[in-house]
């Protein structure tokens, strides 16, 4: 038997995704643009919070729209079909993280401000617990094509996270210049789960894991 509807948590509004004015029942004078950008948001909106609450495959068209208080018209003017609209939604949970931590890349050293770094990473996390719980822990049995598109999201944060330390090295002895991709892939992986498995918590404080995990980051990048 499914949960009640108001015992499903819901996102935080403003963090990935911005919950949308509801579209009144008279002229409105909004494009069918806009109208379609307000629906689409409400549709990524219910799925994320049907799959923080039940898991990937206990949700299926008929719950979004139930959820979303869209019609099934509406849901695939927005989206061809449940996969297109899971897709969306995780692509801008990767948007949003990528382009936080690539900010605060921009204005850090990542050899010596790392924590800066992984408090944009987990801080984003912590920001939406229900967004975080939908794609960085439920969203790893979704299947090989939001698998592909994790480990292409990971493997670009890696490689800036290397081309800035090379440029460091190249002015700091002290750090080591032969750290290969694969160095730099595997924090970014090991950061990743720690958080997932603290998700995976009835309490998961995210930030708690930024001082020692900067602490040894930093240390590794060291000769």
């Amino acid at each position: 038997m499914s949960e009640p509807s108001d015992a499903i948590a819901t996102i935080t509004d403003g963090a990935f995704f911005t919950v949308p004015r509801r579209l009144p029942r008279g002229p409105h004078g909004l494009s069918r643009e806009e109208v379609r950008a307000i629906q689409a948001e409400r549709l990524m909106i219910a799925y994320t919070e049907l799959v923080a609450a039940r898991g990937v495959h206990a949700v299926g068209v008929g719950d979004v729209v139930g959820r979303s208080g869209m019609s099934r018209s509406a849901f695939y003017d927005c989206y061809g079909d449940l996969a297109a609209c899971a897709d969306a939604a995780y692509q801008r949970f990767i948007e949003v993280l990528v382009t936080e931590m690539t900010a605060r890349l921009a204005a850090a050293d990542v050899s010596t401000d790392l924590p800066v770094v992984l408090g944009a990473y987990l801080g984003a996390l912590q920001r939406d617990l229900v967004v975080a719980r939908a794609f960085q822990l439920e969203f790893d049995a979704a299947g090989p094509v939001a698998r592909e598109r994790r480990r292409t999201a990971l493997t670009a944060i890696a490689t800036v996270l290397r081309a800035e330390h090379l440029k460091l090295a190249a002015d700091d002895d002290s750090l080591d210049p032969d750290l290969g991709l694969e160095v730099f892939l595997g924090a970014v992986y090991a950061v990743r789960q720690l958080a997932s498995d603290r998700l995976d918590t009835d309490d998961p404080d995210l930030l708690g894991l930024e001082p020692k995990l900067s602490g040894w980051l930093t240390r590794s990048l060291r000769r």
